[in-house]
């Protein structure tokens, strides 16, 4: 009878190895790997695991050999009857080549398959990053240098360009909108970190999938998507973060969840921040103290002592980010999505008007900026129809966006407070198309509509007794921008080891201004300006592995970007005794470049990857001396001011470099490292000067050991000196962002910073991330910031998962 029993049990412990259900992790931190895709030599048989990792085997036969493969990961294989074990672990892939990417024709292709350099965050990494704002999490690249006027601010420099050769997108759809300008821009700063599923910047020219502005390249944010049930059952997730960062006393929350079923999902995310003061290094230039500021009681300024100057006063604000996605999936090839996003500061003072001085005082007693406010509803249609003679997926998009901003300054002991505001209702439509010609060739298509509303108002105001009368506007009320473009993009892969990229797009630009208005108070020479222009831009690139540990990328492009309304139609004091006046005479910019990049894997232990660029940029548009009617100054604000406008009044050439090593010691222990260099000049009327968005030399390195729960990273950031002859005329001027040198003159020091980062996952649910950034508290300014960066820092995250 004992026998029989035994018997029975070894055959039933059998069955159930055979016939259980394996949970596929993550080798390095123990996490679920959902989307791994389990199949037979044959592939007969095939399985998906799901949300939690999980997949049965019921269906495969003991003496098949069953592959388990995800992008992410490194492939695995078994038989059948060999596995005796309910968990199967995957390492993490280290090349990346198979990792999947969208920004590049807004589908997806493989990383291998494309012939530009394209960098990718996951929300993962992003989570380990733990960045305070999305400019932070572009920084954390190590290809993306940023520039801050303010705590709540960061402007991306790519390749040498800025501001609005820059293009950002979120989920597909543009945010440059008709009043992004050449100065500084902290757009970035309203897309919320948490709600990002996955980052990409692609570095260069995107003007054939994205059009006008991204010359420089296009930073593409894809925020998390619902996700539906895929069984019977509703899914519910959700995630809570707190955090805390002692630089600026940061008091962060989050929370998101998800709710899923069988057609219908819903995601819900919810973000506050709010920082105190930023609190700089103690070993340093003097030159970035804050020694004293203005304090207003009423109604009189006084300038005060700083009781610690190492605290930027005043430099806190608070934030919000709500996001609300509905998707509806009647069937597997069709799915509605609705997304509404909203972000929101409160006033924050602009920190470098601030520290001016005008002879023995300082020059503003208020500069900040209103509440940035930008409002978006994106409704989003995708279709998978392979039967199709004119696409296998198709992707239309519909959305309305709304971004408000504001200024308010006054000079120091002055009763005149001046306010501007700003209003853009940007509505955008496009359709996007991907068919596969044949084995070895797939097309990509599509058409856009873009169109931009303008409102600007503008008013000065007596703070003693409260009156207001209207004043010039920054930019032409009621003003219009639009374009309309088609683009096509043609990928020809006759081998693994080979493809071939070309495509095309002609953008048609319209804009209206009406300076009516302004006139009474500029006397401008004309009354309207309208931009009525074209522009052709092509791309051509091969991405080619002769040799398994071997990648070459070749791709030469043009892009352009056609004058906005910042261009033709604003007003505003650039610096100290000059004013920018509107130009009705303006035509679009254009850049030509090539890259050259090579990647070597050396038996997945030693991988290099590097890349070389040059781009020159025609008939670029820069602020210069200009006049009204003869006259070089005019009176703007109470102040005399030479008068400037922007113009198509130079050329400049960019060249540099960028090279990456990681090296893999052991599966737990790398060490990677990235180095940017970066030259070139600038040629206006006859006459070479350096570039204002160069950014100086930069890198970082990490050494990183990540096993099971524990992460550990330790790193270094480094950045290059700018010296005064180094510096572009209108960084020269700006002598109160810098530090001085021995003669006397504004140059930017190089700095670098020693910085310790971990993370420990207790359980699949709570997890915490710890920080210990610039710990020798090192006083430093990136080059172009008005406000220095922080000292000491310590971080502290916790987040729960459900």
């Amino acid at each position: 009878m004992n026998k029989t029993l035994l018997i029975a049990l070894l055959f039933f412990i059998f069955q159930t190895i055979q016939a259980q259900k394996i949970t596929i992790l993550n080798s390095q931190d123990a996490t679920p790997i959902p989307g791994v895709a389990v199949f037979n030599s044959t592939k007969t048989q095939s399985e998906i695991s799901n949300l939690e990792g999980i997949v049965s085997l019921d269906r495969f036969k003991d003496n098949d050999v069953i592959f388990f493969k995800h992008l992410s990961f490194q492939q695995f294989s078994i038989v059948k009857s060999k596995l005796n074990t309910t968990v199967i672990y995957l390492d993490p892939s280290t090349e990346g080549l198979e990792e999947v990417l969208i920004s590049a024709s807004k589908f997806g292709q493989l990383k291998r398959d494309i012939p530009q350099k394209v960098l990718s965050l996951s929300s993962d990494e992003i989570t380990f990053d733990n960045p305070q704002t999305s400019a932070d999490l572009l920084e954390n690249t190590g290809n993306v240098y940023i520039q801050k006027s303010q705590l709540g601010g960061g402007s991306p420099m790519i390749r040498g360009l800025s501001t609005n050769r820059l293009l950002i997108t979120v989920d597909g759809v543009r945010m440059n909108n008709a009043i992004f300008r050449s100065g500084n821009l902290q757009n970035v700063i309203s897309i919320d970190p948490f709600s990002i599923a996955q980052t990409e910047v692609i570095l260069g020219a995107g003007s054939v999938v994205y059009g006008s502005d991204a010359i420089g390249g296009v930073m593409s944010f894809y925020t998390k998507k619902p996700e539906l049930a895929y069984t019977e059952n509703q899914v519910f997730t959700a995630n809570s973060v707190v955090r805390y960062a002692s630089a600026n006393n940061e008091k962060t929350g989050h929370l998101d969840f998800n709710i899923g079923l069988k057609k219908w999902a819903f995601l819900t995310s919810v973000s506050y921040t709010d920082f105190d003061d930023l609190r700089m290094g103690s070993h340093g230039p003097e030159d970035y103290l804050r020694p004293e500021y203005v304090v207003t009681e009423n109604g009189v300024d006084s300038m005060v002592e700083n009781s610690n100057p190492k605290i930027q006063n005043p430099t806190g604000y608070n934030q919000i980010n709500l996001l609300q996605k509905l998707r509806f999936s009647p069937h597997e090839d069709l799915s509605y999505d609705l997304g509404v996003y909203y972000s929101a500061t409160s006033d924050y003072s602009r920190y470098d008007r601030l520290i001016r001085y005008q002879d023995d005082h300082l020059r503003s007693a208020e500069w900040k900026y209103g509440p940035q406010r930008w409002f978006m509803s994106n409704f989003q249609v995708t279709k998978i129809n392979r039967s199709s003679n004119f696409y296998d997926k198709l992707q239309a998009n519909i959305t309305y966006q709304n971004f408000q901003e504001s200024r308010i300054d006054r000079d120091y002991q002055s009763i005149i407070r001046n306010i501007t505001e700003e209003q853009v209702d940007a509505f955008s439509s496009n359709i996007d198309l991907e068919k596969e010609l044949s084995l070895k060739t797939e097309l990509f298509y599509g058409l856009e509509y873009v169109f931009n509303k303008v409102h600007s108002y503008g008013e000065q105001k007596n703070i003693e007794d409260n009156t207001v009368v209207n004043a010039v506007t920054r930019y032409p009320n009621g003003s219009d921008w639009s374009s309309i473009s088609a683009y096509t993009n043609l990928k020809y892969k006759p081998s693994d080891q080979f493809v071939f990229q070309t495509g095309l797009r002609y953008n048609h630009v319209f804009s209206h201004a009406d300076f009516t208005a302004n006139n009474a108070f500029l006397n401008l020479p004309f009354d309207t300006a309208k931009v009525n222009t074209g522009a052709l831009t092509g791309a051509a690139g091969i991405s080619w592995i002769p040799a398994e540990i071997i990648q070459w990328k070749l791709n030469f492009s043009t892009a352009f970007r056609a004058p906005n309304m910042d261009d033709i139609g604003k007003v505003f004091d650039s610096e100290p005794g000059a004013v920018v006046v509107p130009n009705d005479d303006i035509d679009p910019e254009y850049a030509y470049t090539g890259d050259l990049g090579v990647r070597v894997n050396l038996n997945d232990k030693v991988i290099i990857d590097a890349a070389t660029y040059y781009t020159y940029l025609d008939d670029a548009i820069v602020r210069g001396d200009f006049e009204i009617k003869g006259n070089t100054y005019i009176d703007y604000n109470g102040e005399y001011s030479r008068v400037q406008a922007m113009q198509n009044a130079a050329e400049a050439r960019i060249y540099g470099f960028e090279a990456g090593i990681q090296i893999q010691f052991t599966t737990a222990l790398k060490l990677t490292s990235q180095y940017n260099v970066i030259g070139g000049y600038e040629v206006e009327d006859g006459a070479h000067y350096p570039l204002r968005h160069a950014a100086p030399n930069f890198g970082n390195t990490h050494l990183t050991w990540q096993k099971h729960k524990l992460t550990i990273d330790a790193f270094a950031t480094y950045n290059d000196e700018v010296s005064y002859l180094d510096l572009a005329p209108s960084e020269q001027s700006k002598d109160y962002i810098y530090a001085s040198d021995t003669n006397g003159n504004p140059y930017s020091p190089s700095w670098y910073t020693i910085n310790l980062r971990t993370q420990y996952k207790f359980n699949s649910g709570l997890s915490c991330t710890a920080s210990l950034e610039n710990i020798t508290d090192q006083r430093y300014r990136p080059y172009s910031s008005g406000i220095s960066a922080a000292g000491r820092n310590l971080i502290v995250a916790l987040k729960y998962t459900l």
